[in-house]
C-alpha cells in the first residue's frame, strides 16, 4: 500500500471536507479560524504543486455553501453529499484521483465526517494523512478522540507545515519562497 511516511505532491490530493458557513458558526471560533488559516495555505500550496484537490459540502441546502474565504481557491465544484463518509458518495469515489495513493484531508467535523472518510479510505488502501491543524469538532475532546483513533488504525496525523514542506522537498526556487511567506 504505502511507499512512503512522507506526504509527496505527486503521490496526493486534498480533501477539503464540509468547511461550510452554517457550520463554521457553531465552531470554537478561535480553531475555526485557525481551520480556515491552515486549509487556504494548503490549497494554496496544492495548486502551485499541481496536487489535486476535491472538496465536499455536507447537506449544503442545510448547511450551506463552502466558506466564502475558501471558494476562490477551489479549482471545481463542490461534491454534495449527506453521507457522513465521503466515500459512499459515487461522485467523490469517481473525482478520486487512481494514480494519487496519499490523501491528505482536512476539514470537519473530525469526529464524524474526518474519521469516518479517513477509516473508509484507509480500508480501501489509500494512504490516508489528516491534518492536525485543519480539522476541527465543536467539542475538542471528540477532536481528540477522532485523532486518537485514526492513529491507533493507522492513520498519519501531520500538520499543515509539514504537508507543505513535505510536498515541497527542498528548499529552493520561487514555488520554496512563496509557501514559505504564508506560513510565517
Amino acid at each position: 500500500m504505502q511507499t512512503s511516511l512522507i506526504c509527496q505532491a505527486a503521490s496526493s490530493q486534498l480533501i477539503v471536507i464540509d468547511l461550510q458557513e452554517r457550520l463554521a458558526s457553531v465552531m470554537p471560533a478561535e480553531g475555526m479560524q485557525q481551520v480556515l488559516k491552515n486549509s487556504k495555505i494548503l490549497l494554496q500550496a496544492a495548486a502551485l504543486l499541481e496536487v489535486p484537490v476535491i472538496h465536499t459540502e455536507q447537506y449544503p441546502k442545510g448547511l450551506g455553501p463552502t466558506c466564502t474565504g475558501l471558494q476562490p481557491l477551489l479549482p471545481q465544484a463542490a461534491v454534495s453529499k449527506t453521507a457522513f463518509s465521503c466515500c459512499d458518495e459515487p461522485t467523490f469515489q469517481r473525482k478520486l484521483v487512481g494514480d494519487r495513493p496519499q490523501v491528505i484531508l482536512a476539514g470537519m467535523e473530525a469526529h464524524i465526517c474526518i474519521l469516518q472518510t479517513a477509516l473508509t479510505l484507509h480500508e480501501q488502501g489509500r494512504q490516508v494523512f489528516v491534518v492536525e491543524d485543519a480539522v476541527l469538532s465543536r467539542n475538542p475532546a471528540n477532536k481528540a478522540n477522532a485523532l486518537a483513533r485514526l492513529r491507533q488504525a493507522g492513520i498519519i496525523i501531520s500538520n499543515t507545515e509539514s504537508v507543505i514542506f513535505e510536498w515541497l522537498g527542498k528548499a529552493e526556487g520561487e514555488t520554496f519562497k512563496t509557501l514559505s511567506k504564508l506560513v510565517r
